[in-house]
């Protein structure tokens, strides 16, 4: 049986994929549907047989569940626990019912959370319980946008001390991932965006070069390519376009280069990859949540943030009331915010 948690959202971050979700790209959305999956609250009330949290307790809704049961919970080396997306629709509660309505209407779920709403529902498997004192509008990165680039250059392309990386798109994420070459030693680490706006923060973060494809008349692949003498070890797309993802890899080191897929591309889009370049031992993988284990992995993130391994600050660029979401969408379409978080 499944059991179920009530929390107050204190505060949510917006992401791409919010937007995605607004202009109807996925197909397996079910509509209308309220949004957010990068939030941060307090548990307000618990069903029956709910033993992993307590009411008054600051928890972080989980885009990606762990039951901890299914066959891939129990495998070490995989995080697509069987009850997210990728395997059957969240756009409902795990019993089939929804816990919104407006007019006497049901309201659809969003990846079980919908952070875009001050209460919310999910089911105990999506939900982890953090740090009493962690401040909830930095910690709801957790949730999505940091978890998912750090957790990609740590866990997915596994960044090797004194190696060399290209991180394409500098948004939240992109930064993240950035933090996370950095935090496994890269000794250099070029940060490739079209707004340049973006460099000052990446440098500070640890980007040792940054480039604007728009800067240069060859493929920017080619650049990085004359630029690491033959191509970089690790390359980590963080935007979500088919086209950044083939110069990504066309950027790697013959024989070894890794491509690490972040960015989630438009539902029927395809990346066009030769294989020659894999045979040649050219590698292309994917991640999801930054290959963390989400109940296991989020609390040990929040617990180093709060032990200052690492800061959030410099991600958050606007902090706002809920009321202003519509500023910070426009925010996000102009280049203008890194991550926005709206607060209640």
């Amino acid at each position: 049986m499944c059991s179920f948690i009530s929390i107050q959202i204190v505060a949510t971050g917006i992401c791409r994929t919010d937007d995605h979700v607004l202009k109807g790209s996925f197909p397996n959305i079910d509509y209308p549907v309220i949004p957010g999956h990068e939030g941060a609250g307090i548990v307000e009330s618990i069903g029956e047989g709910v033993t992993c949290v307590k009411p008054g307790e600051k928890v972080i809704p989980l885009c990606l569940p762990q039951c901890g049961e299914c066959s891939s919970c129990l495998n070490p080396d995989t995080n697509c626990c069987l009850k997210t997306h990728l395997y059957e629709s969240q756009n409902l509660m795990p019993d089939k019912t929804s816990r919104f309505t407006c007019k006497g209407k049901a309201i659809h779920h969003f990846l079980w959370i919908s952070t875009f709403s001050e209460y919310t529902v999910m089911p105990d498997s999506a939900i982890a319980r953090i740090d009493d004192d962690a401040p909830l509008d930095k910690v709801c990165l957790f949730g999505c946008g940091f978890s998912t680039g750090y957790g990609a250059a740590i866990n997915t392309a596994k960044v090797e001390p004194g190696s060399t990386c290209a991180v394409f798109g500098l948004g939240g994420v992109g930064l993240s991932a950035v933090m996370g070459c950095k935090a496994a030693g890269a000794s250099r680490i070029f940060a490739i965006d079209i707004n340049k706006d973006k460099f000052s923060l990446a440098k500070e973060l640890g980007a040792t070069d940054c480039l604007n494809p728009q800067d240069f008349k060859k493929p920017i692949q080619e650049v990085i390519t004359e630029m690491s003498n033959g191509g970089v070890d690790f390359a980590i797309e963080c935007i979500g376009n088919v086209a950044v993802m083939k110069a990504a890899l066309e950027c790697t080191m013959v024989g070894w280069g890794t491509c690490t897929i972040v960015g989630v591309a438009l539902s029927g889009q395809s990346i066009p990859v030769s294989p020659m370049q894999l045979i040649m031992g050219k590698k292309i993988n994917a991640t999801f949540f930054g290959g963390w284990k989400s109940v296991d992995s989020v609390p040990k993130l929040v617990s180093d943030y709060m032990a200052k391994k690492f800061s959030l600050d410099a991600l958050v660029t606007y902090t706002l009331p809920f009321d202003k979401i519509n500023d910070a969408f426009d925010f996000m379409y102009e280049g203008k915010s890194n991550r926005t978080v709206l607060v209640f």
